[in-house]
């Protein structure tokens, strides 16, 4: 499906990095290594190559992250990029400073054992960026799944997450412009964890 997806002319989510992001991005210490999942198209890895750090991009589709070093090209910069399926993708234990996901929609059980790699792989005083479609997205329909268990619960992130200390976990309705299939007011939840030193 992803391949399909990204297979189209043009970026499916635009060339801009998300806004939670970039409000985000000043939290990250100068030079990290970084971590991306689900990055698709690598709109996100280049932004935050661009300031200096140093990215990983993790996605299931090949298609993509062929758009994602071609978009690293672009701007001058360079993205470690890794074809694979976030259900059996090994994150070393203290290896990144930063992960981030932006809309990773996936199944309970794959999100569930995927966000304890998350909190495992960050250094202590790393930090965690997340945001994804609430289950309130189903009504509002401007972009994600249709599929409301690949929706998240802010209640159910925080007890994913009780490994990080959470300096910011909401669930907003805010206006959403990524390319064609993020358009419109989106029902979102926004995390920033960070783990204990």
């Amino acid at each position: 499906m992803w391949n399909q997806r990204y297979s189209d002319p043009g970026f499916a989510y635009g060339t801009e990095p998300n806004d939670f992001l970039v409000t985000s991005s000043m939290l990250l210490q100068p030079e990290s290594e970084v971590l991306c999942l689900a990055e698709g198209e690598g709109r996100n890895a280049v932004y935050l190559a661009t300031l200096g750090h140093r990215v990983t991009a993790v996605d299931s589709s090949a298609v993509g992250l062929e758009k994602a070093r071609s978009l690293a090209r672009d701007y001058s910069v360079t993205i470690r990029t890794i074809e694979a399926d976030l259900d059996d993708f090994i994150i070393e234990l203290g290896s990144f400073q930063a992960i981030v996901s932006i809309f990773c929609q996936l199944s309970p059980a794959v999100r569930t054992g995927l966000h304890k790699k998350v909190c495992e792989g960050l250094v202590p005083g790393g930090v965690f960026i997340l945001e994804g479609y609430a289950k309130r997205q189903i009504e509002l329909d401007t972009g994600g799944p249709r599929d409301i268990d690949l929706l998240m619960d802010l209640e159910v992130l925080k007890r994913e997450l009780d490994q990080l200390e959470l300096n910011h976990a909401v669930e907003i309705e805010r206006a959403v412009h990524e390319g064609s299939y993020h358009d419109g007011i989106g029902a979102v939840v926004q995390i920033i964890g960070t783990r204990p030193r």
